[in-house]
């Protein structure tokens, strides 16, 4: 940018000086002419105002090579004309007449010197400006991009169902377009999602009533023929598919509940683990458990009543398959501050390796693959639906029982973000 400024400026100069020494040329030549002898001084430093004029005569060219001298051998026509001598370039503007010849030169590094100097003090308002130029120019682009900030803001505050409709009255109308797209993308996945978790609710509720019927026929025919080995591995496979039906259905309905259906009420979270612990005692009993409350608080939720019910169904319910028979499976629900609330849910069984911890959430992945009543959703049930709900899941051992230890903590107060 500088150099481009010194060209031009150097333009400028060369135009103005040539023209200073032609009219000073001409004006001699109006003058009584009388030989003029200027000299090159080895040691001064010349300015633009610094021009030499020389005036001799033909007949007299004893000094026309002198190294201190800046005549011009005899030229034919009037112009500007450049010497070198040790001193450097000159340049030189010459007028012969029929005697004599004019000459008016001027140092060609002074005019180099000149327009560095114009350069720079063009550039100087430019480099104390700069500063305060990109200030201003970053500030409007920021200004500029600011829509698409909170644009890209809106969508990160989004969980994985948040599929309602953006506005597009906050926007300029240049993202609208984009909006609008996005809003049609949004309600196609919406709607492919409805329509999936329909089915897998669909299907696994058809299913049910069969299996459930086949079950029923099955322990019919065991009260009448006890002691048929084929019987009872078919009424064990039959609770296993029973179990597993039942662990889709309720996956299924925590997706579309949790999206379209399920609303935010006002309940004890000390009354859905009691209620849970009633649904779930004669199975413990059955393998002769003690189920208990170590710790029942009384505690006020704003929540997923049923997405809560299914966390601790499923964690006593498991709790209760990997316990031996004669164990113990311990439960507390309690405040740990005013904003959260927890459930641990301990047992005397033989626990999880802690390199396991992350598997056992995955859905179908099982541990103790002899015990065939398991499906491997459980936990998988537990996890997603605890995410759900903005809480944690923790799992870890017993100190006390030496089994699996499970923590889950959920806000008392459902934030549900469009």
């Amino acid at each position: 940018m500088i150099f481009t400024a010194y060209k031009i400026a150097l333009h400028e100069v060369d135009e103005i000086l040539d023209t200073q020494m032609q009219y000073m040329a001409e004006r001699s030549t109006t003058q009584p002419l009388t030989p003029v002898a200027s000299k090159v001084e080895l040691h001064r430093t010349y300015h633009e105002e610094d021009l030499l004029v020389d005036i001799w005569a033909y007949k007299d060219q004893s000094h026309l090579w002198h190294q201190t001298h800046l005549l011009i051998p005899p030229v034919q026509q009037a112009g500007f004309y450049t010497q070198e001598t040790p001193q450097g370039k000159w340049r030189v503007y010459v007028i012969p007449l029929k005697d004599y010849q004019i000459q008016v030169s001027q140092q060609e590094q002074v005019r180099k010197s000149f327009a560095w100097e114009l350069a720079g003090s063009m550039f100087i308002p430019y480099v104390l400006l700069l500063p305060f130029a990109i200030i201003i120019l970053a500030f409007i682009i920021s200004l500029s991009l600011k829509p698409l900030d909170d644009f890209k803001a809106e969508l990160q505050q989004r969980d994985s169902d948040g599929l309602a409709p953006i506005d597009s009255k906050e926007y300029p109308q240049e993202l609208i377009p984009t909006i609008e797209e996005m809003n049609h993308l949004f309600e196609r996945i919406q709607h492919a999602q409805a329509e999936q978790k329909q089915f897998i609710a669909d299907a696994a509720h058809e299913l049910r009533t069969p299996v459930t019927a086949l079950n029923l026929q099955t322990k019919i025919l065991m009260s009448q023929f006890p002691e048929h080995e084929s019987l009872k591995n078919l009424s064990k496979g039959l609770a296993r598919i029973q179990h597993l039906v039942t662990q889709l259905l309720a996956l299924a309905k925590q997706d579309v509940g949790l999206m379209l259906i399920e609303p935010n009420t006002l309940f004890r979270l000390n009354d859905v683990a009691l209620n849970c612990v009633e649904q779930l005692v004669n199975l413990a009993m059955q393998k002769e458990i003690d189920l208990g409350f170590e710790r029942n608080d009384v505690i006020e939720m704003q929540s997923l009543e049923s997405t809560v019910h299914s966390i601790i169904f499923n964690l006593i319910d498991n709790a209760i398959k990997y316990t031996p028979s004669q164990g113990i499976i311990n439960i507390s629900v309690y405040n740990e501050n005013e904003d959260y609330a927890c459930i641990q849910i301990e047992d005397s069984g033989s626990g999880i390796a802690p390199e396991n911890y992350d598997k056992v959430l995955k859905r179908f992945y099982r541990v103790h693959h002899h015990l065939e009543v398991g499906s491997g959703l459980g936990l998988s049930i537990v996890d997603k639906a605890t995410q759900r709900l903005g809480g944690t899941l923790q799992l870890g051992r017993s100190i006390d029982l030496g089994g699996l230890l499970v923590t889950v903590r959920l806000p008392k107060k459902l934030e549900r973000h469009g």
